[in-house]
């Protein structure tokens, strides 16, 4: 089972390429252990956040801790206006996410789901995303187990905006995308565009 611990973390508006060079250090030993896979910024969407996606441990609750009871979280607690700190478990045919050049450009695409809803969309997922995957692959799919109930998160890469639309756009016209039924499981959607900082695993 690959599982990652996922903070969103909202900076003040105009101050997010400094929290990025502090992040570049407060995360070294992080980077070093290879424990983190992604520092990614947002662009389009919810602006002013900050992706941080790492491999899960099993002392991350401590961790957690460590960080919440920081004179400065994450060495950039003068900027923070806000802080999620997320566990989720891939959708288990997936492979797990590793460092590599997808990018620049990941849509992160958040999705709440209704009570009986994960379950079918595992396997509508499944059935779909190989036929998806001749066009685009998805970098992950994952849904919640440690913060909101029946969230589904699924990030997709890409090299260029005019290339997500051109895909996107084939996927429906193909019949590939969205997975058959997919919809009648989904209560609220969210999509944001991140770019990675230039010291991210995954960029």
């Amino acid at each position: 089972m690959n599982a990652y611990d996922v903070t969103t973390i909202t900076v003040r508006p105009g101050t997010h390429s400094a929290a990025l060079g502090r992040l570049r250090h407060a995360l070294k030993e992080a980077i070093d252990n290879g424990e983190l896979l992604a520092c990614w910024y947002s662009d389009l969407g919810a602006i002013n956040q900050i992706l941080l996606i790492r491999s899960h441990k099993s002392d991350s609750t401590e961790e957690r801790a460590t960080i919440l009871q920081s004179k400065s979280p994450f060495g950039i607690g003068d900027f923070i206006t806000g802080t999620t700190m997320e566990t989720y478990v891939s959708f288990p045919f997936l492979a797990p996410m590793a460092p590599g050049q997808y990018g620049p450009f990941y849509e992160v695409r958040t999705y709440m789901l209704k009570p009986d809803g994960l379950a079918p969309t595992i396997e509508l997922w499944r059935g779909a995303a190989p036929g998806r995957a001749k066009l685009s692959a998805v970098l992950a799919a994952m849904y919640c187990v440690a913060g909101p109930a029946f969230r589904f998160m699924h990030i997709w890469p890409y090299a260029s905006l005019d290339e997500r639309q051109r895909l996107r756009a084939k996927a429906v016209a193909d019949g590939v995308w969205p997975p058959p039924g997919g919809p009648d499981h989904v209560i609220s959607q969210q999509a944001d565009i991140f770019l990675p900082a230039d010291f991210s695993p995954m960029r």
